[in-house]
């Protein structure tokens, strides 16, 4: 989930599977159309006429709601930094570990009483700017259509499953920095890093019903396509689930997601009723070539190389201002579960700083995931036709600085322009010309004079 940035927060890899097309079923020479002389294709230009389709004003709207994005980044972290003051600054962290020492003895107890406490109040102080966020601004751009009461119920059971995995998570990583005082920075990223993955192996099963309902999507052509994908590409996954993500926003996702054995594919209902086949094949593609390529593995190796030097960071910074505020703040050390907030606000400070390598790695998987589900699905203009709908809310052409920084997902132009270099390359194998013989006023595709 988005609020264990640890971006989550996110992932990266070397390049593709060489037998992604022959898996799906590239068209041999004897069943490829013969090449025309009739007709030809410039990617440049296909690309173009797929941006062409967006008015001035949706092309506005879009960029201004990214563009807003990045300064979210900057308000996140002051607003980490406002939490970490009410607890420190007010002494109310050191009064709070001042009672659960005279409740009871055992310390692994008293972390845990701690950790409840602190994650109710930090959710109640989060709170304004959780709502501005997620529901206020959603609402002023277009995307949402949960009611205020609705976001609360979910905001209230995101608290209850943090109440429970944080506070596991929060005893264990105290457990290990009183047994490892010298090396704790070492061990409790790995402890973070299990919980990491305890985290993704459990959401497609046991979280994200929590919030949205998943039936298996009824019996259709379409549905067999999706299990034949995933049957030729070795996904251990014999249903497709739908999930009512309509509920709560106008936002087109899918995914293939789970471990050891709770691998699931789903497609939320927004992309089931607003995609073209051609579309939600290309985007149940992609999110198989996630899995087929060990994305979630690999990007664990790599958030965890991350996580190790974030927490070598912060056992300096910590120990820098323990000494000079530890009085103040009343922290006597790394062990003592009073210091959490500001252990909490400067992991967050030095994952801000790592906002550029964070999002390089994950997009740079989703850019592998991409070559993958377009030779897999061989629907170019499926993927195209989704990164329009994409375009709601993501900007289409950034600068590249731009897009090398705040880009977590390859910029929606890229995608299109990639798509179209593909289709370019196989312009005359028989399902492509297929499809373009079925729809005339494909872009890009012209008739020679």
């Amino acid at each position: 989930m988005k609020r264990v940035r640890t971006a989550l927060l996110v992932m990266l890899v070397a390049m593709l599977v060489c037998g992604a097309a022959t898996a799906a079923g590239t068209p041999s020479p004897e069943t490829a159309a013969p090449p025309s002389a009739a007709t030809h294709f410039d990617p440049d230009a296909a690309t173009a006429a797929y941006l062409a389709t967006m008015s001035p004003e949706a092309r506005a709207k879009s960029d201004a709601y990214f563009e807003g994005g990045y300064w979210l980044i900057l308000w996140d972290l002051l607003a980490g930094l406002v939490v970490a003051w009410v607890f420190l600054g007010t002494g109310l962290s050191a009064r709070m570990r001042d009672w659960v020492e005279r409740v009871t003895r055992f310390r692994w107890l008293q972390t845990a009483l701690y950790s409840l406490q602190y994650i109710v109040i930090a959710g109640v102080v989060m709170l304004p700017w959780s709502a501005y966020e997620g529901y206020f601004r959603e609402h002023q751009y277009g995307m949402s259509n949960q009611t205020l009461g609705a976001w609360l119920g979910d905001q209230a059971k995101g608290l209850a499953i943090g109440l429970v995995l944080g506070t596991l998570a929060i005893t264990a990583l105290y457990a290990v920095l009183r047994r490892a005082p010298r090396t704790w920075w070492l061990w409790g990223s790995l402890v973070l890093i299990a919980f990491a993955m305890f985290g993704a192996a459990i959401a497609p099963v046991y979280l994200e019903p929590v919030f949205n309902k998943f039936t298996p999507l009824p019996e259709s052509p379409l549905k067999h396509e999706i299990l034949s994908m995933a049957r030729a590409n070795g996904i251990p996954a014999t249903d497709v689930y739908e999930f009512d993500a309509s509920k709560q926003t106008k936002r087109m996702s899918a995914h293939v997601s789970g471990l050891f054995g709770t691998t699931r594919i789903s497609m939320n209902d927004n992309l089931m009723n607003r995609g073209s086949n051609e579309e939600i094949e290309a985007v149940l593609a992609h999110e198989m070539g996630h899995y087929v390529l060990n994305h979630v593995t690999k990007g664990m190796l790599f958030i965890g190389v991350i996580i190790v030097a974030a927490f070598a960071a912060l056992r300096w910074a910590f120990e820098a201002l323990q000494a000079r505020y530890g009085a103040r703040w009343g922290i006597r050390g790394v062990g003592d579960v009073a210091g959490l907030p500001l252990l909490l606000f400067l992991f967050s400070a030095v994952m801000f700083v790592l906002t550029p390598v964070n999002n390089t790695i994950t997009r740079t998987m989703e850019t592998e995931a991409d070559n993958y589900g377009v030779n897999v699905a061989r629907q170019p203009d499926g993927f195209a036709q989704a990164a329009l709908h994409l375009s709601e809310y993501r900007k289409m052409k950034p600068g590249p600085v731009e897009e090398f920084v705040f880009y977590d997902h390859p910029s929606g132009w890229n995608r299109i322009h990639r798509s179209m270099v593909w289709k370019a390359e196989h312009l005359n194998d028989a399902d492509v010309a297929a499809y373009d013989a079925a729809h005339p006023g494909t872009p890009g595709l012209v008739k020679k004079e």
